[in-house]
Parts: C-alpha cells; sequence; structure tokens
C-alpha cells in the first residue's frame, strides 16, 4: 500500500480558478464522472470542470448563506445545497442556470447551518440554527416523496446550532451531528424514535464545527472545533471499557509541526482517504500557505506543507482519489487543482478578495462561541 507521503510530495499547483466576481468559496464536492460543485458567499452554487476547473455554470435560488454541497450518490446529475434560507435544494447539473428541481423546506423558522444525504440517497437531514434561544432540531425527508417528503425532526439532542450532520458512508441509518453545545451524537436512525436512536454522545469540551467519519471500517469519528480543537473518537470501544478518545488536543495551534516550531493557524477539516487507508487533516496559515497533515493515535504528523498558492484563509478541500489529486478553495475566491507535477498554466496568485466579499459572509466555519457546560452532559 502506497504511503500517504507518497501521495502528497509531488503536489504542485496544475490549474487555477478566478472567478470574475469576488466571493468567498464555503465548501467543495465531487462528481466523481467530472464535475465539482462550490458553494459560494454570495448565495450561488457554482459548477466546474474537475479537471481544467472551468465554469461551467452556476445556479441561483437561496436567499441566504450556503451551509454545504453534497452529490447525489445513485443519481449523478443531481447536486443539493442547504442554506440559511430555510431550504434545501436539489438541482440539475445538466441544466446549468435552471430553477430547482426539488425545494425541501421545513417550519418557517428554521434556519439551516448543516445538511447531509444518506449513502442510499433516501434521506436528508438538515441541522437548524437555534430557535427562540433554547431550541434546535434535526430535521429529516424523504427524497423519494413528492411535495417534499417532510418525515420529522429530532428536537432534544442538541441545545445550540447544530453545525454538522453527516452520514456514515456505508451505513444509510448511521448519522453523526455536531453542535456549538460542544456535543457531537451519533444515532440510528432504524431505531425510530430520537430517545432510542441516540446511540452515542461524545463532548468536544468546546463548539464543533466539523465531524467526519473515518477509520479502516468508519467506526471512528474526526471532530474539529472552532476554536481549532481536534478530537479522534473511536465508536468500537462503546460496547467496552476501553476509552472513547484516539486522540485529542483542545487547541491544535499550539502544537508543534513544523522544522522552524512553527504550526498551524486553523483547521480546515479533514477526510479519510480509503486507498491509502489513512486519515488527512488539512491546516493551513493565514497568509494561505497549507499544511497536509496525518492524524492517528499518536496525533497529527506533518505530510507537506503547500506553499504559493492561496493568498488567505482557506475554507474547503477535498481528495480526488482517482486523480491523486487535491482541490482547495478559500476567502481569496481562488479554486486551485494541486496535481503530482503540475505546472500552473494560468498567472500568479490573486491577491486576498477579503474586504469585497466579506459583507456577504455569514461566518461559519472558524466563528467563536461561548460554551456552556451547564446545558448537556457528555
Amino acid at each position: 500500500m502506497e504511503r500517504l507521503e507518497e501521495k502528497v510530495k509531488g503536489l504542485s499547483i496544475a490549474r487555477r480558478s478566478r472567478p470574475e466576481e469576488p466571493t468567498y468559496l464555503l465548501d467543495v464536492a465531487l462528481q466523481p464522472s467530472g464535475l465539482l460543485a462550490v458553494s459560494c458567499s454570495n448565495f450561488t452554487v457554482h459548477l466546474h470542470d474537475k479537471d481544467t476547473l472551468n465554469l461551467l455554470g452556476e445556479y441561483r435560488g437561496h436567499s441566504g448563506p450556503l451551509c454545504g454541497v453534497v452529490f447525489s450518490h445513485t443519481s449523478p446529475h443531481f447536486l443539493y445545497s442547504g442554506s440559511a434560507d430555510g431550504t434545501v435544494r436539489g438541482w440539475d447539473v445538466r441544466r446549468p442556470g435552471t430553477d430547482a428541481a426539488q425545494v425541501f423546506k421545513s417550519d418557517s423558522s428554521h434556519s439551516f447551518c448543516s445538511f447531509d444525504l444518506s449513502c442510499s440517497d433516501a434521506l436528508l437531514c438538515a441541522g437548524t440554527e437555534q430557535v427562540n434561544d433554547e431550541d434546535s432540531f434535526l430535521v429529516f425527508w424523504d427524497v423519494r416523496k413528492p411535495g417534499g417528503g417532510l418525515l420529522g425532526v429530532y428536537s432534544e439532542s442538541h441545545s445550540d446550532d447544530v453545525t454538522q450532520v453527516c452520514f456514515h458512508p456505508r451505513d444509510k441509518d448511521r448519522l453523526a451531528s455536531g453542535s456549538t453545545d460542544g456535543l457531537v451524537n451519533v444515532f440510528d436512525l432504524s431505531r425510530g424514535a430520537e430517545e432510542e436512536a441516540l446511540q452515542a454522545t461524545c463532548n468536544s469540551d468546546s463548539s464543533a464545527g466539523s465531524v467526519c467519519w473515518c477509520g479502516a471500517d468508519y467506526t471512528q469519528l474526526l471532530c474539529l472545533s472552532h476554536d481549532e480543537g481536534l478530537h479522534l473518537w473511536d465508536l468500537g470501544q462503546l460496547d467496552t471499557d476501553e476509552p472513547l478518545t484516539v486522540f485529542s488536543t483542545s487547541d491544535a495551534r499550539g502544537l508543534t509541526l513544523l522544522a522552524d516550531g512553527g504550526g498551524v493557524d486553523y483547521l480546515v477539516g479533514g477526510r479519510w482517504l480509503e486507498e491509502a487507508q489513512k486519515l488527512l487533516v488539512v491546516g493551513g496559515t493565514n497568509s494561505g500557505d497549507l499544511h497536509l497533515m496525518e492524524c492517528d493515535h499518536e496525533g497529527l504528523r506533518l505530510l507537506r506543507t503547500l506553499e504559493g498558492g492561496h493568498s488567505s484563509t482557506v475554507r474547503c478541500f477535498l481528495w480526488d482519489a482517482a486523480a491523486e489529486a487535491l482541490v482547495t478553495g478559500g476567502e481569496d475566491a481562488q479554486l486551485l487543482l494541486w496535481k503530482p507535477g503540475g505546472e500552473e498554466l494560468t498567472g500568479k496568485k490573486r491577491e486576498s478578495m477579503k474586504s469585497e466579499s466579506t459583507l456577504r459572509l455569514k461566518s461559519r466555519p472558524h466563528k467563536k462561541h461561548g460554551y456552556q457546560r451547564d446545558k448537556k452532559a457528555a
């Protein structure tokens, strides 16, 4: 099995996309057959060719900040986007620029700050912001049902904004959710009612920002907090006396990763690389450099630093396993493709557009929240 270091050591910039309108790039999703979808801070969704990064079209329709984009697993021509405007919308990528083919809504008071689609494409789940200063909800729809397919909500498991919902990559009924209340919950939806469905609660001791499934059989959970904490839990230990925590740090900025004693200014996210059987964590510096790190029981280990690409904070990334390429997007409005031996065909890196685009952005990834321990116990 090729080591992860070998996969990333040759990465360099192969393509660079610069939109005409300055906007933060917040999330990116991959359709293996050739498309990238990017959610932007001006409430639009852009479609790019994954090899050339050429802009192929865009979708407009949301009236609030976007909270992500996800391609259908079984119908690759379908794309979903969620928004604080209280809708999840489904788009036909064969018809760029058209209206949404599906619109999913719940209560008019709900503003979504996360969503995901199950691996079977049957269920959509969205997490809401806190409602009336006390309630937050997980909202479920059956994608296959006409007229929106609203199934119901879970309302007891979180007490603040649900910043992440993440379906298991292989188990259609398993769902993880993270919140600014500091809790990461794991549900078995086949059990029905919320109380019976809740299988585990992990406490991040901070505001949970992102969650991803990882590990050889996807039995582990990685949680990154808004104050740059990192927690790796092994859910395979739930029925044993062994601790769940594989590795934990309350602030990754305090870890020495570089030879000069430096480290990261922030964490972008994590991805389990199935082919390498490794957990890749990406962090960055405020100047735009990226640190690619491996994470396991020994902590974070630097694999490679990517320089000369972004000029500001990076917000999103994905790993294209088929092309062994990395895609990154950020606050400088740039979408970059990093490939082994890549030779950039365009000009120099774009200057940061933060001052121009920040008024349109409702910041989520690095928002700081107070944590109230008395709300819930782990």
